[in-house]
């Protein structure tokens, strides 16, 4: 379907609705919905993703939430209702390919709280931010509210980038007086350093050096994230799957693997690095404590302690991933995100985590990292107390 061509509008069967309601399962029984941020700079592609999964047969029930100052405003024109006076209405449409659609001027949750209405008619929800938001501000709505963190997870974050413009964006000058300003970061870097997903669009505007050089810059940001390249913004059902929908970023921390470009002493981009930080043996109860207290020293004081009473001040981490292994073989995974974090029994939340049966291992992403060894913090504060350093 092309991109000017209205979505089919289906009208809403309010009768069966009301039935629904009232035959709907108890809330303990309806299993809990993932919830993707969209993110990236107007003109990335954000418009063409979307508008493929508004219109075309995926088979998938997907409730998009468009951002009435982000990269849709065209698709917006065409889904709006309005009323007889001529004035907006923001209300979920039902469209033809069994999505669901709404616009909205804010971060969505008033979106989403009625949306949730008409759970069992949608399976995922995806929603779009406008072209200079930060996912950092974002993300911790959706991930550990009380109210909403009932009936939706956070699935993951995926930034869309425009593979001809984004090494411009990186180098561009921060206005000091941006509500995203840290110091020499841009929104691009915000947007890339929190993404658990990037994609590089309009790959075919650029040479395969070019190519080359942004997926190097953004890997060296991100060493975390998954990087996926798209030509004209083509995507189909695999990419549909893999790239948007049951990402389990906030649950699961995979291998935690980063590329050999993204460890201490990188240059590719001065502003965000991932550094990594290793532990070689298993955690008692009071290690697992300092463990805690280093975290909260880092994310909540910004000072990054070291032997000799040396701090490293002003670290900003803006995504945090670990994996560590209890004295009783217990696997305990770490999310974080800003000075959000949390630390968690795998087996518990049902995650197959990798398994080792001493090492585990630490991932930030942030400013200001790669100035310190983040090794020698962690290892000389969780074992301190205990006996000496880890081997």
């Amino acid at each position: 379907m092309d991109d000017d061509e209205i979505p089919t509008l289906v009208a809403a069967d309010t009768e069966a609705n009301a039935v629904g309601l009232a035959t709907a399962p108890d809330e303990d029984e309806i299993p809990k919905v993932p919830i993707t941020i969209v993110t990236g700079y107007l003109g990335a592609g954000k418009s063409t993703l979307l508008n493929y999964i508004l219109t075309e047969q995926h088979s998938k029930k997907i409730a998009v939430i468009l951002n009435e100052f982000g990269d849709s405003v065209d698709i917006e024109k065409e889904i709006t209702i309005s009323k007889e006076d001529g004035t907006q209405v923001e209300e979920w449409l039902e469209l033809g390919n069994g999505c669901l659609c709404c616009s909205v001027k804010d971060n969505g949750v008033a979106a989403i709280e009625n949306l949730m209405e008409r759970r069992g008619k949608f399976d995922y929800i995806l929603l779009e931010t406008t072209g200079l938001a930060n996912p950092g501000n974002i993300a911790p709505l959706f991930w550990l509210d009380d109210g909403l963190g009932s009936t939706i997870y956070l699935d993951g974050i995926v930034t869309v980038v425009d593979a001809s413009n984004i090494l411009r964006s990186l180098d561009e000058k921060v206005d000091a007086g941006s509500e995203n300003c840290e110091d020499t970061a841009t929104t691009a870097h915000l947007q890339i350093s929190h993404a658990d997903v990037v994609l590089i669009n309009k790959a075919d505007l650029v040479t395969s050096e070019q190519l080359f050089q942004v997926k190097n810059r953004i890997e060296a940001i991100n060493g975390l994230a998954k990087v996926f390249v798209t030509e004209r913004g083509v995507l189909g059902r695999q990419n549909l799957e893999e790239w948007l929908l049951d990402l389990k970023a906030y649950k699961d921390v995979g291998d935690l693997s980063v590329k050999a470009r993204n460890m201490i002493g990188s240059k590719v981009d001065p502003t965000i690095s991932t550094v990594v930080a290793h532990i070689d043996s298993r955690l008692n109860v009071t290690q697992m404590e300092l463990l805690d207290a280093w975290l909260r020293s880092i994310l909540w004081e910004g000072v990054i302690p070291l032997p000799n009473g040396r701090q490293c001040e002003a670290p900003v981490v803006h995504r945090l991933k670990g994996r560590v292994v209890g004295d009783n073989g217990s696997v305990m995974l770490i999310q974080g995100v800003r000075e959000v974090f949390e630390i968690f029994n795998a087996s518990e939340r049902g995650v197959e985590a990798v398994r080792d049966s001493q090492s585990g291992k630490m991932v930030l992403i942030g400013r200001k990292l790669d100035g310190v060894n983040i090794d020698e913090s962690l290892r000389w504060f969780v074992f301190r107390n205990n006996g000496g350093a880890a081997t």
